[in-house]
């Protein structure tokens, strides 16, 4: 190995190598857990031996991501620039420049602090010229000649100035201007004049529409716009096509003219699944693109998927899902497609879904193009070189050699370090429950909660309220980001009327509310299974909840730990409690986003779904807090301490690491009495409806923690299945997953 620092590409790819060596091969990293940082040296110094740091950093990443495709790279960006510190306006073209030419070589990420960063397409001619001479060290005298045209560069006021000059355009670029900034207040009028400039009220859309829905795609394709922008421009687009539906219907009558759209795209969120968000989202984005989208909702069987697929003749289908046992019923729908010979393309999204995962279970089974898109910005890429026929070669190629790598990945991490189920249990995670402090709750059994979303608004935790927009940063810093900080507050904004809105009726609409039930009840734990009780005296067992333990042994590890070690076992003579809640915040939601989307206005209808499941989650959050409280838990904690999780205990779900399995979430319905108390149902797959719901268990041992089962062993699943009383094969279905062997 080189001595001292990694300057060149060849030292930074030997360091890298060595360190991706010793951490898969002897510590047991995923390759997927691996980033790289290699060093951003400072360029334009004068010193000659550091001309070429930028390229040699470029051509380090370019080799890391030939050698290692499934590592990530990062690096400090702001570092580059260095040299000119004090002269913002070159810095910041050189941190544009670097980065610009950095991710085209495959960078992954970069820290840089965006208030020194351009826009790479803004950054003036001859400014640019000089810059990438430099950091392409394209000729000798690139850092002297910058260094002189620095001089006259300043750094340009930045402040917003708000102008109307843009009603003074012709109407054509007033509704390309409209449609690229949102502004709805002037379409009607601005449509009008423009299809008096065309034969057809549809040229209007062929032309100056979706030509600002053109500059729409492109803006969010590269990064420059964002999806609260796009969703906005796509209800000025769904307002402009209103106003002239009428008048186009008119003239189809008399000369039969159909506007073709770019592609038509079935998609659907699967059997068993209640989650749409994302989907509605890639809707929108696809819509403002011009694909027709049929859109089948949620709980959408096969048959009717495919159904649908033939009688429209759609180009591809996109399937969306949220819960594990979803990835199941998208490997059935695949299958079908099969059996029944489609040959257009399946594309796969959701929470739960992944490229490995699509690449391992649901790609073997159909011969035809099976994608996963990550998320909805990358979506139109996806679909537009899927609509062109070379294009579409390249990306099946493409997509064919990732999948075979991520299959290969899979098989290696099916070869880790299992030790056998007996073994996993002889080491237990071990409380010394003589000196636990176990408090006895408030009361015992079920109680039904009612609150105000009022009341649930101080407990939101409203970063992942942005991250489901496609807005990164963390509340409140997400509003002095100087690249989404202005859409993020505008966002806010909006999320704080609405939910102002809720305490009066909307649109005619009642507003969501809040309900849950919740409980106390005697436990101990038997082996892997935790006893749930009726009375005080423990002597009529009302349930008995199966665990599962982990296997994996991972380096330097002691004890391998299931949920029933938080609980007393019943030799210890210890009364032990569990706590029991289902709640949701999502009744009267969809009710009041099909209202919204009837109107033509997706932005407030996705605005008040992606409400309803943050204020589920702080339904979940205030409860929580109520509930320790019943328990005799002293705290003095402050909102961001609750979101942190600084309390003591934990609250496991059904279907998350600690306890995959979403089938007991059965067992928790009966034991709370859920449906009937607070109407939440489950759906064949144990997704909860409404949508916005959340259900789970409370632990309160101060010790409890959270942990991923992981990989398990054919032993441990067959104990699993004798415990539940259900068929292996049944089971193994549900765990798939989470199994280390190949099943019948």
């Amino acid at each position: 190995l080189p001595e001292g620092q990694a300057v060149t590409a060849d030292d930074k790819v030997a360091i890298s190598a060595y360190a991706y060596k010793l951490l898969t091969e002897e510590v047991g990293f995923e390759p997927s857990d691996i980033i790289f940082d290699t060093n951003i040296m400072p360029i334009g110094t004068g010193m000659d031996e550091h001309n070429n740091y930028a390229v040699e950093f470029f051509n380090a990443v370019r080799e890391l991501k030939r050698l290692f495709p499934f590592a990530k790279t990062s690096g400090g960006v702001s570092n580059v620039s260095f040299s000119f510190r004090g002269n913002e306006a070159v810095r910041e073209a050189i941190n544009a420049v670097f980065l610009y030419h950095a991710i085209k070589a495959g960078l992954d990420m970069g820290i840089v602090n965006p208030g020194q960063l351009q826009v790479y397409e803004e950054i003036p001619k001859d400014l640019l010229e000089h810059v990438e001479d430099v950091v392409l060290n394209r000729r000798p005298d690139a850092t002297e000649r910058l260094l002189k045209f620095a001089e006259n560069v300043k750094k340009k006021d930045k402040t917003d100035v708000a102008v109307n000059t843009w009603r003074l355009a012709p109407a054509e670029e007033r509704l390309k201007h409209a449609l690229v900034n949102g502004i709805a207040d002037h379409v009607d009028e601005d449509v009008e004049e423009a299809r008096h400039h065309y034969e057809r009220a549809l040229q209007v859309i062929e032309g100056p529409l979706m030509a600002g829905m053109n500059v729409v795609g492109d803006l969010f394709g590269s990064g420059k716009m964002f999806l609260p922008q796009v969703v906005k421009s796509a209800r000025v687009m769904k307002q402009a096509v209103k106003y002239l539906l009428p008048i186009m219907e008119a003239e189809r009558l008399k000369s039969g003219a159909v506007h073709k759209a770019r592609g038509k795209i079935l998609m659907a969120t699967v059997r068993g699944d209640v989650h749409d968000i994302g989907k509605n989202i890639v809707g929108v984005v696809l819509g403002c693109n011009d694909y027709e989208v049929i859109d089948l909702g949620v709980m959408t069987p096969c048959e009717k998927i495919l159904e649908e697929a033939k009688k429209h003749g759609v180009d591809m289908i996109g399937l969306s899902g949220l819960i594990t046992p979803s990835l199941d019923e998208m490997v059935h729908v695949a299958k079908e497609m099969e059996r029944e010979g489609f040959q257009i393309p399946l594309l796969i999204g959701g929470a739960t879904t992944s490229a490995k995962h699509t690449a391992v279970r649901i790609a073997p089974c159909y011969h035809g193009i099976t994608l996963h898109v990550k998320d909805a910005s990358r979506c139109v890429g996806v679909v537009e070189r899927l609509m062109k026929p070379d294009a579409r070669r390249d990306l099946d190629r493409e997509n064919r050699a990732a999948q075979d790598k991520d299959r290969e990945s899979f098989r290696k991490r099916r070869e880790r370090k299992l030790v056998s189920y007996a073994e996993a249990k002889s080491k237990r995670f071990q409380i010394d429950w003589t000196h636990a402090p176990i408090a006895k709750p408030a009361f015992i059994g079920g109680r039904v909660v009612d609150v105000s979303l009022e009341t649930l608004v101080p407990y939101i935790d409203w970063s992942p309220f942005f991250m489901a927009w496609e807005l990164k940063g963390k509340y409140p810093d997400i509003f002095k980001d100087t690249t989404v900080g202005k859409e993020a507050r505008d966002l806010f904004d909006k999320a704080q009327a609405m939910l102002t809105s809720f305490s009066r009726n909307a649109g005619g609409v009642r507003a969501p509310t809040a309900r849950g039930v919740y409980g106390f009840f005697p436990a101990n734990s038997d082996g892997d299974d935790i006893v749930l009780y009726g009375d005080e005296a423990r002597t009529h067992e009302l349930c008995r909840m199966p665990m599962l333990r982990q296997q994996w042994e991972r380096e330097g590890q002691t004890n391998f730990r299931s949920l029933a070690d938080y609980i007393a076992q019943v030799e210890s003579g210890v009364h032990d409690y569990l706590g029991a809640f289902a709640l949701s915040a999502g009744f009267g939601a969809k009710e009041l986003a099909d209202e919204y989307k009837k109107n033509g206005d997706d932005y407030n209808a996705i605005l008040v779904e992606s409400l309803a499941d943050r204020l589920a989650e702080a339904f979940a959050e205030y409860l929580h807090q109520k509930a320790r409280r019943e328990w005799g838990i002293v705290e003095n904690l402050t909102t961001d301490d609750l979101i942190d999780e600084r309390y003591r205990g934990i609250r496991p779900a059904s279907g998350y690491p600690s306890c995959p399995d979403h089938t007991e979430k059965a067992t928790l319905w009966k034991l709370l009495d859920v449906e009937p108390k607070a109407g939440i149902t489950l759906t064949e797959s144990f997704a909860m409806w409404p949508a916005a719901s959340v259900s789970g268990l409370y632990f309160a041992h101060p010790e409890a923690r959270y942990f991923a089962v992981d990989l398990i062993t054919r032993d441990q699943t067959e104990d699993y299945a004798r415990r539940k009383g259900m068929p292996l094969a049944e089971i193994e279905r549900w765990l798939q997953a989470n199994l280390a062997y190949e099943t019948q």
